[in-house]
């Protein structure tokens, strides 16, 4: 049985409640589990993490894989998920005024894109997720509650690591935000067509970073490349990928 599933709680089924209304994110088809599902036989006040895992979308035929939650009546009010949203918020207020201030009439920004935070959720305590702007995709570690980064040095760089690879994260202050560490992803943002596509890029970036066998990945092409060096053959004109370029997919900018 799976109980996976993308784009809420980083398909956390443990996050969820039996009350979970799904949604496809395919074709936008819902899955009430006071419902049920009649055409696959399946009967009212089935909860979505209990159906069978070769379910599928009853419209478009997608796997359960791609349900994210649209709501869940039944879910317990979470003090740090609350406290997240409002950090989340702050921290899109601060780039839209950045925006509208400084970068709508940069020319190598991206206008079909806005302002987004996406897929934050609660590592170690802290908020973390991706931000999405017109000029830039950047990974984004926020403080804790109670925690204070205030005196980060700007620019300063840290390393961090995360089941997928070791990351290097630049500190910064913004007025609204605070303190916070950034890992740059995407910039400039010309590979995206739509704001939709940015924003999935960066739910994937959310589910790779904590897959342990991009790190396999990225170590087995270091270690063929270094032995490749020590006996002196020439490199391959595809050099060994970061684990950055790996969590988004190869579209990252290796020479940021």
């Amino acid at each position: 049985m799976n109980g996976r599933f993308e784009g809420s709680y980083l398909g956390a089924s443990d996050r969820i409640s039996p009350a979970a209304v799904m949604e496809c994110k395919i074709c936008w088809t819902p899955y009430d589990p006071a419902e049920g599902d009649e055409m696959r036989q399946v009967l009212p006040g089935t909860p979505f993490v209990t159906l069978p895992g070769d379910w599928k979308c009853p419209t478009c035929d997608a796997p359960k894989e791609q349900f994210m939650v649209r709501e869940d009546p039944g879910a317990v009010p979470d003090p740090l998920a609350a406290w997240i949203a409002d950090r989340k918020d702050a921290l899109e207020a601060d780039f839209r005024e950045v925006w509208n201030a400084k970068m709508r009439d940069v020319p190598l920004v991206n206008k079909a894109l806005r302002v987004q935070a996406v897929g934050f959720t609660a590592h170690e305590g802290r908020p973390l997720g991706v931000l999405v702007a017109p000029w830039f995709m950047n990974l984004v570690l926020l403080p804790a509650p109670g925690e204070d980064w205030s005196a980060l040095t700007p620019g300063a760089k840290e390393i961090i690591a995360f089941p997928s690879g070791d990351y290097e994260f630049l500190h910064n202050r913004r007025e609204m935000t605070g303190g916070y560490k950034a890992c740059s992803l995407f910039s400039p943002m010309s590979d995206f067509a739509t704001q939709m596509q940015a924003v999935e890029v960066a739910q994937a970036v959310m589910v790779a970073l904590f897959d342990p066998e991009n790190r396999a990945e990225t170590d087995r092409a270091a270690e063929i490349r270094a032995a490749r060096e020590a006996e002196t053959i020439p490199p391959a004109d595809d050099p060994a990928p970061t684990r950055r370029k790996v969590i988004t997919a190869g579209l990252a900018d290796e020479s940021e």
